[in-house]
């Protein structure tokens, strides 16, 4: 054992096994002690520490780490070791969708011509973001693709409604959790370019040591045109059952039903546009985290396939005046659903602390409201209601 061995040992050694004298050092040139019972002694002090450090350690219980120490510890690992396959899924998840981001954000560019304005953002208690956001530009009045991750700690009430959907997750007086997610709303100018909104994410909750106590992904894409062109829903929902398919038959036509109900206004008994897919809360009991990852992986690299050839054909097609303001209506839908029902924006206002600005970006730059609108008879705009009322099956 080098004396730095045994100088670390001594420096770890419990309070209790200390000495109690202050320590003297003798000057004295003929000191009686040689080196090597110097060496003996040293050696049997820095085994006693060892020994005392290690009874310690297996009878004490372990630290509780609680959010601000888990995000500082993830922060820790991704700078020192970086992210791998053995890595915790939150930190692989959270590598998949910033590169995610990277790559949405480019084509965007070189779709519109303008760039994004990029924000990065930080949480007090732990975890932060990155919020893109273009504004009046050349093809998109507004899109953001946002970056959100949250470390924070879940009240008993909080605990007991989510425990309705998720029987795994410990029913105790609080729980640190961890939440992640990809963002996206895109707002064409152009009443015949489609809005699109997505998002993936991930949410875990850990026990005291900051391992993984429950966990589950959630999800999707969907579509929401003012002016209903099918070639434009078929090619949207054939990309996403593709990605489905790859990993289980029943994912498409079982997440496509529950778009279809989730992203309904019921207070106006129709759809908000022709859905896509949805689905929440797919934990161990659907499949494994590694295979849920990698369905998430390919649904979400699907997007851009999905919605770029769409807006390519749209985005320069000529309008009218009132065609725009057919739009705005639509656009007033959009919002009424974003905020009378979306569990996601309810959740994140809800959270301490909450970048209420990256929340509420997917509300469009204009939309109105007009009293008692009803669009015409046999027109387009009344053929795309009838498809609200009654959703399809595309593919």
């Amino acid at each position: 054992m080098s004396k730095r061995q045994i100088g670390q040992f001594i420096l770890l050694r419990p309070q209790h096994l200390r000495a109690s004298r202050p320590l003297r050092r003798s000057f004295t040139a003929g000191a009686n002690r040689t080196n090597s019972s110097r060496w003996v002694n040293g050696a049997a002090v820095a085994a006693i520490s060892l020994s005392g450090l290690i009874f310690s350690m297996a009878y004490q219980k372990p630290a509780k780490l609680d959010a601000r120490s888990l995000a500082e510890l993830d922060e820790r690992t991704k700078r020192e070791t970086g992210v791998d396959d053995n890595s915790p899924m939150r930190l692989r998840m959270e590598q998949f969708i910033r590169e995610q981001q990277k790559a949405i954000v480019f084509e965007l560019e070189k779709l519109d011509g303008k760039s994004f304005r990029e924000d990065t953002w930080t949480r007090e208690k732990g975890g932060g973001g990155i919020s893109c956001v273009l504004q009046e530009g050349n093809v998109f009045e507004k899109a953001g693709v946002n970056i959100s991750v949250v470390y924070g700690t879940l009240s008993k009430p909080a605990i007991a409604k989510m425990r309705a959907n998720h029987k795994n997750l410990a029913d105790a007086e609080e729980l640190d959790f961890y939440a992640l997610g990809l963002s996206m709303v895109l707002h064409p100018y152009n009443p015949m370019a489609p809005t699109v909104h997505l998002n993936y994410r991930y949410f875990e909750t850990m026990r005291p040591d900051g391992t993984s106590q429950a966990w589950w992904f959630g999800g999707g894409s969907d579509l929401t045109p003012s002016y209903l062109f099918d070639e434009d829903a078929v090619h949207f929902h054939k990309t996403l059952k593709e990605a489905c398919d790859k990993h289980n038959k029943d994912y498409y036509p079982r997440f496509k039903k529950w778009c279809d109900e989730y992203f309904c206004n019921a207070h106006r008994g129709e759809s908000r546009g022709v859905g896509g897919i949805f689905f929440d809360d797919l934990d161990e009991t659907v499949a494994d985290a590694d295979n849920s990852f990698a369905f998430i992986q390919d649904c979400l690299k699907s997007f851009l396939p999905s919605y770029l050839p769409i807006m390519e054909r749209r985005k320069d097609m000529p309008y009218t005046e009132k065609e725009k303001e057919w739009q705005q209506v639509r656009r007033g839908r959009y919002v009424e659903f974003n905020l009378v029902h979306d569990r996601g924006t309810a959740f994140g206002l809800n959270v301490p602390g909450s970048r209420v600005e990256s929340i509420l970006m997917s509300l469009p730059l204009s939309a109105s409201w007009r009293y008692m609108y009803e669009p015409e008879p046999r027109s387009r705009e009344q053929r795309l209601v009838e498809v609200l009322k009654n959703p399809k099956e595309w593919v």
